[in-house]
């Protein structure tokens, strides 16, 4: 048993790292199907799902990221929407209104496309900011408000938001409030020279998201969500975090560091990839795998190092290198 162990464990808690790690290899199996040799990328999306978080799939056209999402939602048998950002859209048009029924003289709340459990914000940096906010309560609080009236969100709720890194023809950059709310900002990135072949082989005939079936059920995929939660968090680990955020708010580089959300995001899935790994405990690599995706959208990188082209994930390197971890040293 490791330092990072708990000593002592309760019995119904035995099983729960089980739980995920089955639920997650038959999802990561089943979408892995469509989007071919990106295992890792694949296994940060269920883990963000895990986690009830949202993820930013940041990267070119056509790598797979719109598949990413419909994939995740028919392995999991959920209720799945597609949202087209477009610059002349309305909040409205994606929290849903309210119509007056003549005949019942009564209003009636026709939900928006975000009313879904898993749903795809597509080119969400193409929305004017005013729309782009109809999201932040959805995000944040599982729920919209529509003319005063206060709708849940369906269990469980993700959005997965994909825009084009080098396009900004046409587009409004997502303010730091919208970006805090994302649980991992992920990159999918060209397959290789192999993988592209195997992936036209795939597409021969037919797309391989036609063939996807439900392999677990939301009842499943709620109780590995409560699992994850589970899995203990030493204290040396919690100070390591703490640390870790902590330096991006004093690091000479950064104009502005993480907030506290950054640390929630970084404990909550080291605590899934420890679950998703089997075991019911963290340990210090699962918050050095984890912290450059959960932390490095969090930070505005400083004049001078945009110059020298220093960015936010070269910094979040840069801190774990230095970091100690508590009651250790950095070797």
């Amino acid at each position: 048993m490791t330092e990072y162990s708990q000593q002592t464990r309760r019995t119904s808690d035995a099983n729960n790292p089980r739980i995920v790690q089955e639920v997650a290899e038959r999802v990561a199996q089943s979408v892995g199907q469509v989007i071919i040799g990106k295992r890792n990328e694949v296994r940060l999306a269920i883990l963000g799902l895990l986690c009830k978080g949202h993820l930013l799939l940041e990267d070119i056209p056509g790598v797979g990221k719109t598949m990413m999402a419909k994939a995740l939602s028919k392995t999991i048998g959920c209720d799945f929407n597609r949202i087209q950002f477009t610059p002349d859209m309305l909040p409205s048009d994606v929290t849903g209104v309210s119509i007056f029924n003549q005949k019942t003289m009564q209003f009636e709340f026709r939900p928006g496309p975000i009313m879904s459990q898993i749903v795809l914000a597509d080119e969400i940096n193409r929305a004017t900011p005013k729309t782009q906010s109809a999201l932040l309560e959805a995000m944040e609080e599982k729920q919209v408000t529509v003319d005063g009236v206060t709708y849940p969100m369906s269990n469980p709720f993700m959005i997965l938001a994909t825009q084009n890194p080098i396009e900004y023809e046409g587009t409004f950059p997502l303010p730091e409030a919208q970006l805090d709310r994302f649980l991992m900002v992920l990159q999918i990135g060209y397959p290789t020279p192999a993988e592209e072949l195997t992936i036209l082989s795939a597409q021969q005939y037919q797309h391989p998201i036609q063939n996807i079936q439900q392999v677990i059920t939301v009842d499943e995929l709620i109780r590995a969500q409560q699992a994850v939660l589970q899995v203990y968090v030493a204290e040396e680990i919690k100070q390591y975090i703490v640390a870790i955020v902590t330096a991006t708010r004093t690091h000479p580089d950064i104009y502005l560091g993480s907030s506290p959300r950054g640390s929630l995001s970084l404990f909550r899935t080291a605590q899934a990839r420890a679950a998703m790994a089997g075991r019911d405990y963290v340990i210090p690599d699962d918050v050095k795998a984890l912290a450059e995706v959960t932390l490095s959208h969090r930070i505005i990188v400083g004049s001078s190092a945009r110059v020298n082209n220093i960015s936010s994930r070269n910094i979040v390197q840069d801190i774990l290198a230095t970091t100690p971890v508590a009651g250790s040293s950095v070797r």
